[in-house]
């Protein structure tokens, strides 16, 4: 559209399906650069992504002809379809439906990318359950627990 300017900021929180601990120090850092290649070949922006073995974080600036859903939907099926291509694990990898995606103010972005970055020291103080209940009631979400991801024990 000519004329047409906008700038869409998303938080993104995808679990591994039933939890598990899939996201091995061995390529974890290697699927963050391919997700971040997959949203690049979305042509969308990637502004941070990374996560725990258990979930992980994204981070972009969407474009308006790129709805949320689409969006995580690709990423998910591109980046589990490459886990499972590159044999990273024993088992088959998939990501648990579903997922919380948010919209973040311009004036958020650089404290929500300091916050993606530094996962591994954050959940030192606090768990994925208590950070996803958190992250919904910030955005003004009431948890529907037919809706939240399996957190199992934390």
């Amino acid at each position: 559209m000519p004329n047409t300017f906008s700038k869409l900021y998303i938080h993104h929180v995808s679990a591994v399906k039933y939890r598990q601990a899939l996201i091995l120090p061995s390529f974890e850092e290697e699927l963050y650069k391919y997700i971040e290649g997959i949203i690049k070949n979305l042509g969308q922006t990637p502004l941070q992504v990374n996560g725990m073995p258990d979930h992980i974080h994204i981070a972009a600036r969407l474009r308006p002809d790129m709805a949320p859903a689409t969006f995580v939907q690709k990423v998910k099926a591109n980046s589990s379809k490459w886990i499972n291509d590159q044999g990273f694990l024993p088992q088959r990898f998939n990501w648990q439906t579903g997922g919380g995606t948010f919209s973040v103010s311009r004036t958020h972005v650089d404290a929500l990318r300091h916050y993606i970055k530094n996962q591994k020291a954050h959940h030192a103080k606090k768990s994925f359950r208590k950070e996803y209940l958190d992250i919904l009631r910030r955005n003004e979400t009431e948890p529907d627990p037919a809706y939240l991801p399996d957190f199992f024990e934390d």
